[in-house]
């Protein structure tokens, strides 16, 4: 083993070892990015008292999709309410994707585009001519 020691005082690592640490550099690296954050996590709550973890998922920079069809319209409105406070504490936003879904996200992601909300798209098919049915048209819901 001394030797090996003198080798690498004189003339530095041997190819293996530097591999070897741009390896465990990645790794700690890739550990390092999953770990802090920037996630989407999609959520889907079966009761109020499941804000609070969607609220700390946001805290730590992660962007959540909440599903709220699986609670009582006065629940949902209450979720809705508390995620209201959260993003506005930690300076996110918070979009409708559509019936009882939306995307809350932290600061640090940003959105860009916005998705139709139904009263744009009717109010669209009513100033189009009648055409024959086509995909636009079908109720997807």
């Amino acid at each position: 083993m001394g030797i090996e020691k003198l080798k690498k005082s004189l003339f530095g690592q041997n190819d293996d070892d530097e591999n070897e640490d741009i390896d465990n550099k990645s790794i700690n690296t890739l550990k390092e990015v999953s770990d802090d954050g920037n996630k989407m996590i999609l959520f889907e709550p079966r009761a109020y008292s499941e804000s609070q973890q969607i609220a700390d998922y946001l805290k730590n920079e992660n962007a959540v999709i909440v599903n709220l069809k699986r609670v009582t319209p006065d629940q949902a409105k209450r979720i809705v309410d508390f995620l209201s406070g959260t993003l506005y504490a930690i300076e996110g936003g918070l979009q409708k994707l559509g019936g009882g879904i939306f995307l809350c996200t932290p600061a640090n992601v940003p959105v860009e585009g916005k998705i139709s909300d139904e009263k744009d798209v009717k109010s669209l098919n009513n100033k189009r001519p009648k055409q024959e049915k086509d995909d636009d048209d079908l109720d997807w819901e």
